[in-house]
């Protein structure tokens, strides 16, 4: 089994950090390729910049069309998720659907801890969509600026185990769901710290992505999520062009 993991954001610091957890978490017999985002934001916090992240992710993953069995969108907030799950026919996984999975297999009740608080709302509009906004206890944020995104969990490791912590406490969440790929491993390293399960987007995304693909269940020749159709287009990369035919 072949997956293509891909970064809707430009830093490099934060896919190797996708990267190392995705190789702790993959099967054996899984290869992993990365992909980082041609172009866009260092990470998407806003609605635009989701936008953006969403094509980005569609033009890095179309160079590589055929040669992946299922797709990793590894930015929480799922930038273009449904557009790519349009475009491909394969699994197409992003890691806040994944993580809601998980989070609602675990517990009543999730929160989420985010790297911003410009990031909330989005991250809101996300949960509701995917039809569990009854089921969100809270988003804690940080609220300091961040020195460098590829290290947010060194620089702030006091402040994102405090808010895990006060949401199970405060906010009554069963479940702490550790947002955005900023973050990805620190499930890991908060294991036994905290009195509830905790949840990473980014193995989240790759274990659920692992058992579609293994689950063969078929691709959408109809309804809502078939292939756009065939039309005049222009200005597309030749990647994207060829797969819209």
């Amino acid at each position: 089994m072949n997956l293509l993991i891909v970064n809707p954001n430009i830093s490099e610091s934060v896919t190797s950090l996708i990267h190392a957890e995705a190789r702790r978490t993959v099967s054996p017999n899984t290869r992993i390729t990365m992909a980082t985002a041609g172009f866009g934001v260092a990470y998407i916090e806003t609605r635009f910049e989701a936008l953006v992240g969403g094509y980005a992710t569609a033009c890095a993953a179309s160079e590589h069309a055929g040669s992946f069995d299922g797709l990793v969108v590894a930015a929480f907030g799922d930038p273009g998720l449904a557009g790519l799950k349009e475009l491909f026919d394969v699994p197409v996984v992003g890691m806040t659907e994944a993580a809601l999975a998980s989070a609602c297999l675990l517990g009543q009740r999730f929160s989420i801890i985010a790297i911003s608080h410009r990031i909330e709302a989005w991250y809101r509009e996300t949960v509701a969509a995917n039809g569990l906004a009854s089921r969100l206890a809270s988003i804690r944020s940080l609220q300091s600026p961040l020195r460098d995104i590829g290290t947010v969990q060194q620089d702030h490791t006091a402040a994102l185990e405090e808010m895990s912590l006060r949401a199970v406490r405060e906010d009554g969440a069963d479940v702490i769901i550790v947002a955005g790929a900023p973050l990805a491993g620190l499930a890991r390293a908060l294991e036994g710290k905290i009195p509830v399960p905790v949840v990473d987007g980014v193995s989240s995304a790759i274990r659920h992505c692992e058992s579609l693909v293994a689950l063969r269940a078929g691709t959408s020749r109809e309804g809502s999520f078939a292939k756009p159709p065939k039309k005049p287009n222009a200005g597309l990369p030749p990647a994207v062009a060829s797969l819209l035919g």
